[in-house]
């Protein structure tokens, strides 16, 4: 290239100004880095004459390209110009110039109007850098609000989890998003994944390990190729670039938030890495939110159901018990057999009754994701809900394993059982005391293993040609299973009142 200034060649120079000038305010128009580049390339090659140009933008390292852009092809570079692009002294990349037009060299007109485009460039690369950051921002900040309206309104059929990951993808520009929370020995469960592939990693757990316990001390973890790091413990080895940010608010990690790349993408830069720990942060306070509202929300609705049944209990099963009194009472050798058989199908319609809302109220006080109550407790609240009307509460004993050999066919009749047998011996027998035994290690006569159920009272027994429904529905409830019921001697003096005997098969075959 010849060492001549433009004033050696004034009139060339003085009529390359005008396009020079329209150039630099045609590319100061555009925000868009891409489009950007690119019409710096193609101006470059107009006012400068050459076959090819190339603009390479710095990242933000200094190490390498972000950017690099071409404009037209360099077969044979017969001469090659190449001038830094700088903005108050930093170079923000490298404009080149290649394969002058005629075949001539690059003159010096040549290089000042590339080193005055390449300034005009830089200005440009810097609004443009600008305002994608004020984009990026803003994309962050709206995902932010998402992910916190998602999970403040979303209902029960929202996974909380799953929206963290999958807004978090899609901010990172990411090739999955993974939520993981902390398991009882120091390591990471993976419990939610947003990916475009099936994950075959749901319920993975990374074991205890420095990543690990710098993310619940709330440290994030950043690198640039996870794939060929040993310390991300298998956990992205078909990734590179990965962050690991701690969801953490007020001091309290609730797990890990994880963003990678495929192999040999663009690493995150320091803009991305500061916005995503931001929006971490926000993520954990919209869970912490959401679980707050949610057990607001239970907890209302349990009051709600508490109140209800204690009406059913306080209110409702009493007068249905004295409506029942009532009947029984009335039911006097004088009344006729027809009224005294209706009667006593309405007294046999209010046991049922009073049955069924008992069942209601042992829902309704149980809570939503309260598993069912081992058989013990079933028997121990029936025996509760007994002493109501019956003024004592009954006495108990418990023998072999209930709550795990007996089966949930037998543990449910082996109920209802009871609850017939204690309403009888309220209703009927006018018992002071009555002593309820269930044996898990009983056997029937072939040897069958059995859960065997007796209630014994002290009362009047069964008289002759006394109503005999529920004692037949016990007997029914037991055949069915391969059991039997009967009834014999109780608690009274020489054997006085009555002891029901219920027994079947701890687990019965499906019929």
């Amino acid at each position: 290239m010849q060492p001549e200034s433009p004033a050696e060649r004034p009139a060339e120079f003085s009529a390359g100004v005008p396009r020079l000038l329209e150039a630099m305010r045609s590319i100061g128009t555009d925000l868009e880095l891409r489009s950007t580049l690119d019409r710096i390339c193609e101006t470059a090659a107009e006012l400068s004459g050459a076959r090819y140009t190339a603009i390479g933008v710095v990242d933000e390292t200094g190490d390498g390209y972000a950017e690099f852009v071409t404009y037209g092809r360099a077969e044979d570079l017969i001469e090659r110009i190449g001038v830094p692009i700088r903005v108050q002294g930093r170079i923000f990349g490298h404009l080149y110039l290649a394969d002058k037009r005629g075949g001539t060299e690059f003159t010096g007109q040549d290089l000042h109007m590339t080193r005055v485009l390449a300034t005009a460039a830089g200005i440009a690369i810097g609004n443009a850098r600008l305002y994608e950051a004020a984009r990026q921002r803003e994309r962050w900040i709206d995902g932010s609000v998402a992910v916190t309206t998602a999970l403040l309104s979303g209902g029960d059929t929202t996974d909380p989890l799953a929206v963290v990951a999958e807004q978090a993808r899609r901010l990172a520009d990411a090739d999955a998003g993974v939520v993981l929370l902390p398991t009882g020995d120091g390591g990471l469960e993976i419990v939610a994944v947003c990916s475009d592939t099936p994950s075959t990693r749901l319920g993975a757990v990374l074991p205890a390990s420095p990543v690990v316990s710098a993310l619940l001390d709330g440290e994030s973890v950043f690198m640039d190729d996870a794939a060929s790091e040993a310390r991300s413990s298998g956990f992205a080895d078909a990734y590179g670039p990965l962050m690991l940010l701690p969801l953490e608010s007020g001091g309290r990690v609730l797990g890990a938030l994880a963003t990678p790349r495929g192999r040999g993408a663009r690493r995150f830069s320091e803009t991305e890495r500061i916005l995503a720990g931001q929006f971490a942060s926000q993520a954990a306070l919209a869970l912490m939110m959401a679980e707050a509202q949610r057990d607001r929300e239970r907890l209302a609705v349990l009051e709600d159901r508490d109140r209800i049944a204690r009406d059913l209990h306080d209110v409702v099963i009493q007068r249905l018990f004295a409506t029942g009194m009532m009947l029984e009472s009335g039911r006097t050798r004088e009344t006729a057999a027809e009224v005294r058989t209706g009667m006593g199908k309405a007294i046999d319609e209010l046991d049922v009754t009073i049955q069924e809302i008992r069942t209601a109220i042992f829902a309704l006080q149980q809570t939503p994701d309260e598993e069912p109550s081992g058989l013990r407790t079933r028997v121990l609240r029936e025996i509760k809900m007994a002493a109501v009307p019956l003024g004592f509460v009954p006495g108990h004993r418990f023998v072999g394993p209930l709550d795990t050999a007996v089966g949930e066919m037998t543990g449910k009749n082996l109920i209802a059982a009871l609850r017939e047998a204690l309403s009888n011996a309220f209703r009927h027998a006018h018992a002071t005391r009555i002593e309820v035994v269930v044996d898990a290690a009983a056997a029937l006569d072939d040897g069958t293993d059995a859960v065997r159920l007796s209630v014994a009272d002290d009362g009047v027994g069964v008289p002759e040609g006394g109503r005999r429904s529920g004692l037949r529905n016990l007997s029914r409830r037991a055949e069915a299973l391969g059991g039997s019921s009967r009834v014999e001697g109780g608690l009274g003096p020489g054997g006085g009142g009555t002891t029901v005997v219920w027994q079947a098969p701890r687990a019965p075959e499906p019929s």
